[in-house]
């Protein structure tokens, strides 16, 4: 198998590849915070079958590894076994949800497309409820990128739907001690900033102890009026790497070797958000997101088949790091290096960011040989 930027497996036999997923779609969860989600799921068949990929609409069930077989729940209610020469895993990962009372049974998210629409029908409606401040306040639960992110486009969503006159509340809590601590102090006041100005309220170092279907009760015994939680506390590797008897870290990733190889499982291969593998020899790992997942599948991709026909195998490397941050209305930040140092902001770092959400993650629509030329190992979105 070759493996995608999104939840799915590969199988490689010396005459077959193939690919597993529910749907050939592929998500772009980067951009789940926004209103409008449109073409967030484009469909990737022809793309699949330009590279010669047989694709099997289902979910893995169980992964045999001594012997190297599957079994296949398939969509349409049976389940099927397959084995395999090399196989790569590449499902990505899920919302971690805290035991906090009310999470569960009152919390949104935008985790997945079905989530985020679910958010937005919640939303829209809202005009239909009466005037009240649970009704004009959202909170946002997690301090991470897709809080951050999530938190800075809400007011602007309220006030196209509520309208411009309503007295419309956004905060977002988080445990660390400052919003964007984790960024660095440089890039922590600039998303403070952007985030003041677009109109979000901040609640830092601070718990949530449990929510209802009206109101938010914060660890300083804050109680806040509201219908609409929205939680981004974090995300864990789906539960298949369970079944690989490998070390992994505290989110649940294979801990791989630089060839990406699930380490003393014969024939494994890990990619995305299912793995941790070092970056460069300085001590930097992958991060869960699409920035690495991207490399990652095109060094595993490469090795799975480079093992079964003999070539060299290809280390996975990616010394390079940025982050970009939409901050809403305010525009965006852009930083280089894992200490974040703040290149670009607001209608700059805007731009950016705007190519990176509307092309550089998006499945390109090419021919078999431009699909492999940007599938070699070597190939560099971010320069």
């Amino acid at each position: 198998m070759i493996t995608a930027p999104f939840a799915a497996c590969f199988l490689y036999q010396k005459d077959q590849h193939a690919l597993v997923s529910p749907k050939p779609n592929v998500t772009i969860r980067p951009r789940l915070y926004e209103a409008k989600l449109d073409n967030m799921s484009p469909d990737i068949s022809k793309q699949i079958a330009a590279a010669g990929v047989e694709y099997i609409a289902g979910k893995i069930e169980k992964i045999d590894s001594d012997n190297k077989i599957l079994t296949i729940n398939l969509v349409n209610g049976s389940q099927t076994t397959l084995t395999y020469d090399r196989f790569v895993l590449a499902t990505g990962s899920q919302l971690t949800i805290p035991p906090v009372p009310g999470f569960y049974e009152y919390g949104f998210n935008v985790d997945t497309l079905e989530d985020a629409q679910r958010l937005e029908a919640h939303l829209q409606a809202l005009k239909s409820e009466p005037d009240s401040h649970a009704r004009n306040t959202v909170v946002v639960v997690g301090g991470g990128l897709t809080g951050l992110e999530s938190a800075a486009e809400m007011p602007a969503r309220l006030k196209a739907i509520l309208g411009d006159n309503v007295n419309i509340r956004v905060l977002i809590v988080d445990t660390a001690p400052a919003l964007g601590a984790g960024m660095g102090a440089d890039a922590s006041l600039v998303i403070q900033q952007a985030l003041s100005e677009c109109g979000v309220e901040s609640r830092a170092g601070l718990r949530v102890e449990a929510i209802d279907n009206k109101s938010i009760t914060l660890s300083n015994r804050e109680c806040i009026e509201s219908n609409t939680v929205v939680l981004a506390t974090g995300v864990k590797a789906n539960t298949l790497t369970e079944q690989i008897s490998s070390k992994q870290d505290t989110s649940g990733r294979i801990i791989s070797d630089s060839y990406l190889h699930a380490k003393a499982i014969s024939g494994v291969f890990v990619a995305g958000d299912t793995v941790k593998a070092p970056t460069d020899d300085k001590g930097n790992y992958n991060l869960m997101t699409c920035q690495h997942a991207l490399s990652l599948g095109r060094v595993a991709g490469h090795n799975a088949a480079a093992e079964l026909t003999g070539i060299p195998l290809y280390p996975y490397n990616q010394p390079k790091y940025v982050t970009c941050l939409d901050l809403g209305t305010w525009g965006a930040l852009y930083t280089e290096g894992w200490d974040r140092r703040v290149c670009f902001t607001k209608n700059e770092g805007k731009r950016i960011k705007q190519q990176i959400n509307t092309q550089w993650i998006y499945p390109p629509e090419l021919g078999r040989d431009e699909l492999f030329a940007i599938a070699n190992p070597d190939y560099v979105i971010v320069p």
